[in-house]
């Protein structure tokens, strides 16, 4: 992994991944409960978590559109990460509800230019070994296991006034890493697909279809993101044993992308996604009736493997296969941009259902959505190896 003029700089992208995901480990589970202790209700709560996914369905495509014209992707990078930080340290301001949805809305703004960039830049020091990518990847899943266990003790025994500093320490970390990143261009792959402008190749068979079980993935993550958390504490779970909850899921996430490579050389990325939706669907039933049963609730949070692991792996391999090198930044920031409008949707409609219809019937509309994509996926998108 190392040595030699073109070696992988497998640290210095592992490191970016690291810091990267120990903010998403930061506001998955946390993000929700800070509000809950500013004293929102439960349908305000779901409107500012649904603001980040908001921009989400947005940013990526611009700055993927700019990554792509322009080639200076990794200049995006480190943009959008100082610009995340700057804005995010707005809320030391003010805790109001307009104050904080400004908040959320600008940071998410640059912090979506982020990851779409830089997986191409991935990829393309990947190059031949794209099937290397989950072992770069492991190490988001590290520092997201790192924060949640940390924060979760932390969260235990000191107040969450302290939140907003952890954030700002983690955004710190993305910025200074981004600068240790080395820069890598995309080569075009003479007859693959993915060949002609965009729209054409949004045009392949199955490619749309793929897009649409993207967002619906994301929506029936909802209620997990936006109020797990808050969930399991009014079932009696201590912040310390929910922080290792969410860890454990990300744990079996781990050990997922390091056999992933095998797993994409033996089945299709079809019959992978296929897996990842049913999964999934079985996940949110499991935690909306059983989540009161450790042992149910410890089985629910391995199966985060295949309704994030595989599924994600799958999604990237399919995106990098599927579109060319000068639009490598697009189909990427359209995966994003998708991810964020289920996402979003998903806030928006557990915050309403949360406290009108409980977490039951919550869960359950989650399930049928990750049913539908499975569904989708089964009848539209063709056998693909990758």
């Amino acid at each position: 992994m190392t040595g030699g003029a073109n070696a992988l700089p497998y640290w210095r992208l592992s490191s970016f991944y690291l810091f990267y995901f120990s903010l998403l480990g930061a506001t998955a589970p946390f993000l929700g409960l800070y509000f809950a202790h500013l004293g929102f209700a439960s349908a305000r709560i779901g409107e500012l978590l649904a603001i980040p996914m908001l921009m989400r369905c947005v940013a990526p495509n611009l700055w993927g559109w700019l990554g792509d014209r322009s080639g200076r992707r990794l200049d995006i990078v480190r943009f959008g990460a100082f610009c995340t930080l700057l804005t995010f340290s707005l809320i030391f301001v003010s805790h109001s509800y307009a104050w904080l949805a400004l908040i959320m809305a600008l940071h998410a703004f640059f912090w979506h230019a982020v990851l779409p960039q830089f997986e191409v830049i991935t990829l393309a020091h990947l190059r031949e070994q794209a099937a290397r990518y989950s072992q770069v990847r492991l190490w988001g899943s590290i520092g997201f296991i790192l924060t949640v266990i940390g924060l979760g003790k932390l969260f235990e025994l000191f107040s969450l006034d302290l939140y907003p500093w952890a954030l700002v320490f983690i955004m710190s970390g993305i910025v200074l890493s981004s600068f240790w990143v080395p820069n890598a261009t995309p080569q075009a792959r003479p007859g693959a697909a993915g060949q002609g402008g965009f729209l054409a190749q949004l045009r392949q068979p199955g490619v749309r279809a793929f897009y649409m079980g993207v967002g619906l993935m994301q929506l029936s993550h909802g209620p997990y993101y936006s109020f797990q958390t808050i969930y399991l504490e009014s079932l009696g779970y201590s912040r310390s044993l929910i922080g290792q909850l969410w860890a454990l899921g990300v744990v079996a996430e781990v050990l997922l992308f390091i056999v992933m490579a095998r797993i994409l050389a033996r089945y299709s990325v079809r019959v992978v996604l296929l897996a990842s939706f049913l999964i999934a669907a079985l996940r949110w039933l499991l935690l909306g009736n059983f989540a009161d049963q450790l042992p149910v609730l410890l089985f629910a949070q391995v199966l985060h493997a295949a309704t994030f692991g595989s599924f994600h792996a799958a999604a990237i391999h399919f995106v990098q296969r599927r579109f060319g090198a000068r639009q490598q930044g697009q189909g990427q920031a359209l995966y994003a941009a998708l991810a964020g409008t289920g996402g979003a949707l998903g806030a928006l409609y557990s915050g309403y259902a949360w406290s009108s219809l409980g977490p039951l019937w919550t869960y359950v509309i989650a399930s049928l959505a990750a049913l539908a994509a499975a569904v989708i996926i089964a009848t539209r998108l063709q056998e693909e190896r990758a």
